[in-house]
């Protein structure tokens, strides 16, 4: 598809930028694990940190789907919806996840980055994958902002679980115990 020709570099830099992410934060969990270690790490990090690793792994996975060879915009539109489909499936798993477990409240930035714009990136790929083939050049600049969704949401969520974890365990080992 001729049409996909002219975003190869867009994905090369978004996709290997998403792959080099998530070996960051796989470097930063593991120094950051002492300070993290607790009963409720990993009830909270399945929550909320596993999801950003999803979502890094996401925009690889595009950047894959947008490379390819396909030999029409059907065949990648099929591509789109299972994903979207898939990531749709996930993020209920996340929302549950998030309300069942009891060690920290999520407030509204949370609930903004890891349901609503999560919601609008997959739902994106679904939608466009069922309307948007007659729209081709508009259909590609909006599964690119897809791509830049959800590296923006990995980073922003990568970022906030690192400094809650650092500033929420050092004020707990400031606090004198009771």
């Amino acid at each position: 598809m001729t049409e996909l020709l002219g975003w190869q570099n867009f994905y090369v830099i978004v996709g290997s930028s998403a792959g080099a992410l998530i070996g960051l934060q796989f470097v930063v969990l593991t120094l950051i694990a002492d300070v993290v270690a607790g009963s409720d790490a990993a009830q909270v990090g399945s929550a909320f940190g596993t999801p950003t690793v999803v979502h890094f792994g996401a925009v690889v996975l595009l950047a894959g789907i947008q490379c390819a060879p396909w030999p029409g915009i059907t065949s990648v539109a099929i591509a789109w919806g299972a994903m979207g489909l898939a990531g749709l499936i996930y993020l209920a798993i996340v929302l549950w996840k998030m309300l069942s477990q009891d060690r920290y409240h999520p407030e509204f930035e949370d609930w903004l980055f890891h349901a609503l714009l999560p919601l609008v990136a997959y739902g994106t790929l679904v939608l466009f994958a069922i309307f948007g083939r007659g729209r081709v050049t508009f259909t590609l600049f909006a599964i690119g902002g897809v791509a830049m969704l959800l590296l923006f949401i990995g980073i922003h969520n990568a970022w906030d679980a690192v400094t809650y974890h650092v500033y929420h365990q050092r004020k707990r080992r400031s606090t004198p115990e009771a």
